[in-house]
């Protein structure tokens, strides 16, 4: 799929260090973006490596594709258990180099990564770190926070507005790097050409709302000035956090042509010339 893509990030106004980091790649339709968090400097390790390792195992040849199918139980597209599996890679790479060296020991990261495959979208997500989609006048979350905020929004402690002033809004319930096993929620989703798609850092969704959010990616011209805009923004309401995001829109998707059932039932034997024996 042909696709636009912007990476930002930015200190803000109030962090020495930025733990964010992001990355993406045109060729592979890929988009990876987290938010580390431990000691000094483990934070910038951890998201480093989380989007790294993302990123060069997708790269690397699938040497079993059947065996990936077969997991996916029919369920999800093989693409998604992929980008299930690199995001599990990435959390043992990062569990072992933090057990191996005391100065990174308990350090992790936030990530939310997303794979265009034709018209299909794979995402795959652990913490607070969000994914958001415009499509026409609709901008809504795909992600759901893996937070204690959450939680008590999700158990009518708190409203949305509330939620944003609470003192454990930054407290992830989910991470990775923090331990040998963790649990990748994944999911897919249709795409149109012309959406508009949003992985951000809590640095950009704490300091803006959705509607603020919405209201400046319709007004920019271009991808780029969007996410100067929207880093700008957070900045002015006081960057109390790194601030990064990831842009995205596809600039086309395959569309499948559609067959009968019951072409695809005999269609075999109405066109045995076309049958392919291994």
């Amino acid at each position: 799929m042909c696709i636009e893509m912007l990476c930002c990030t930015d200190t803000g106004q109030v962090r020495e260090h930025n733990e964010d980091y992001v990355g993406g790649d045109h060729a592979l339709g890929l988009a990876v973006l987290a938010d580390g968090m431990g000691g000094y400097q483990a934070g910038e390790v951890a998201s480093e490596t989380a989007v790294k390792t993302v990123i060069e195992h997708l790269h690397t040849p699938l040497t079993n594709l059947n065996s990936v199918k077969l997991r996916t139980n029919h369920r999800y597209h093989s693409t998604t258990v992929l980008l299930e599996q690199a995001v599990l890679k990435a959390n043992q790479v990062i569990y072992e180099k933090a057990e191996e060296e005391n100065q990174y020991r308990g350090m992790g990261t936030t990530i939310v990564a997303m794979w265009f495959h034709n018209n299909l979208l794979s995402i795959a997500h652990i913490g607070d770190s969000r994914l958001y989609r415009l499509r026409g006048k609709q901008f809504s979350p795909l992600t759901k926070d893996h937070s204690v905020r959450q939680e008590l929004i999700d158990c009518g402690f708190y409203t949305v507005e509330q939620a944003r002033n609470s003192p454990n809004k930054n407290l992830v319930t989910r991470a990775l790097g923090v331990g040998e096993k963790v649990n990748v929620e994944i999911q897919e989703q249709s795409v149109l050409a012309q959406d508009i798609y949003l992985l951000c850092s809590d640095g950009l969704s704490d300091m803006l709302e959705d509607k603020e959010i919405q209201t400046i990616i319709n007004n920019a011209k271009t991808l780029e000035q969007a996410g100067e805009f929207l880093i700008e923004a957070a900045n002015e309401k006081g960057g109390n956090d790194n601030i990064s995001l990831i842009l995205v829109r596809p600039l086309g998707v395959v569309q499948k042509p559609k067959i009968s059932w019951w072409k695809r039932l005999f269609g075999n034997f109405l066109n045995p010339a076309q049958t392919v024996v291994q």
